[in-house]
């Protein structure tokens, strides 16, 4: 079998089939990412959707065995939307990041990745391979940083110089001994707008982050957003994509040519008021081709309340004073309670005045006394 010919018709099928970069490298341990990840652990930096285990994290042979490389893809998406809805008021809308315009990239990716086996298969009938993208245990960054697919930067983004960091990734592991391509040069230089911008401070150095206190892992937590970044999320329902939005590599990297993620202007900026209403089912026929749809309704129905509070919103009242007072969810209760404290109209202390005397749960109440506090111009104490 001649690996080299073998490897330059896989090159030639990937973009065939509408994959942007790939990428190979060998299956070798992941060592200074290993010991990356145990300080990240060891900090409390993780998000908790990562694998724990960081044997599997950085070390290909436990994941397939007798690995000898790693096919890395990266697919573009698009940066910018044609006909973009406006917000107004009474007509307030959302935002979903840019990852979650078009169709479910897990699903697009997986798709490739799968035509690339059998692809393998017809022409390597005892190949072994592995597939993953996102979810699966190894790093896609880190597999797509060494497969010389671009340079990790001080974003934690993987930015390539043809697409920016607007890029989607996925890995195949295989026996097969694909030759490994040049890793790429760092050329983030001494910029650090990046860090700079990022509204709470996630970035704690280039390439470090925080995921506790990033807004793409908050808007997707299905705790109660903490008070701290409340007014950080502005109108994002799903994601964040200001360390990309302000990187000068990411400048004019548009990114239209993968049909599958061009964005569906009511879906990817919606209407916040009538997300507040939506079913599960509706939630699901709505928005659930979309990768922001992945944590259920609750996470953007909280987000939605936060961005009417963003906006105050006082055509949203009566709907945020329903929330309060008949929804069972405690978490929606509390955020509505906080938002109606936000935006500071009669009705809303009226509403929050008849939730308190009606609310059993401790910390929807706690909520309820801070928002009435604030309205009434006194302090908890004096409130209770």
């Amino acid at each position: 079998m001649n690996i080299a010919q073998l490897q330059r018709d896989v090159v030639a099928y990937a973009s065939d089939i509408g994959i942007d970069k790939i990428g190979f490298t060998t299956a070798a341990p992941f060592l200074e990412l290993k010991n990356r990840l145990k300080r990240q652990q060891e900090l409390r930096y993780q998000s908790g959707f990562e694998e724990p285990d960081l044997d599997k994290r950085t070390t290909p042979a436990l994941l397939l065995d007798r690995a000898e490389s790693i096919i890395s893809i990266a697919i573009a998406y698009p940066s910018k939307m044609q006909d973009a809805p406006k917000g107004k008021r009474g007509e307030r809308r959302g935002m979903f990041c840019r990852a979650s315009w078009g169709t479910d990239y897990h699903t697009v990716l997986r798709e490739k990745l799968a035509l690339l086996e059998t692809f393998l298969l017809e022409r390597v009938p005892d190949a072994k391979m592995r597939s993953m993208v996102d979810t699966g245990e190894l790093a896609d960054r880190a597999v797509a940083e060494r497969a010389g697919i671009g340079w990790s930067a001080k974003n934690c983004s993987i930015i390539t110089p043809e697409f920016g960091s607007y890029v989607y990734l996925g890995e195949m592991i295989t026996n097969v001994p694909f030759a490994p391509d040049v890793p790429m040069e760092d050329q983030c230089g001494d910029c650090t707008l990046c860090l700079d911008a990022c509204p709470t401070g996630a970035l704690i150095q280039g390439g470090q982050l925080n995921a506790q206190r990033c807004i793409a892992f908050l808007t997707q937590s299905k705790q109660p957003m903490p008070d701290e970044f409340r007014k950080e999320i502005g109108n994002r329902v799903y994601g964040c994509d200001t360390c990309q939005t302000v990187c000068p590599k990411n400048k004019r990297k548009y990114n239209l040519e993968q049909p599958a993620f061009t964005p569906e202007p009511e879906l990817v900026k919606p209407l916040l008021q009538p997300l507040l209403k939506l079913s599960n089912r509706q939630f699901k026929e709505t928005f659930g081709h979309m990768s922001g749809s992945w944590r259920g309704k609750n996470p953007i129905q909280r987000n939605a309340i936060l961005a009417l509070a963003h906006f105050k919103e006082t055509e949203a009242v009566p709907e945020l004073a329903e929330l309060l007072n008949s929804d069972p969810r405690p978490m929606i209760r509390g955020t509505a309670a906080w938002a109606l404290g936000e935006i500071g109209t009669v009705a809303g202390r009226e509403a929050l005045r008849q939730a308190l005397a009606a609310e059993t749960d401790t910390e929807v109440k706690a909520e309820i006394v801070k928002a009435s506090g604030k309205l009434d111009g006194t302090t908890e104490k004096e409130v209770d």
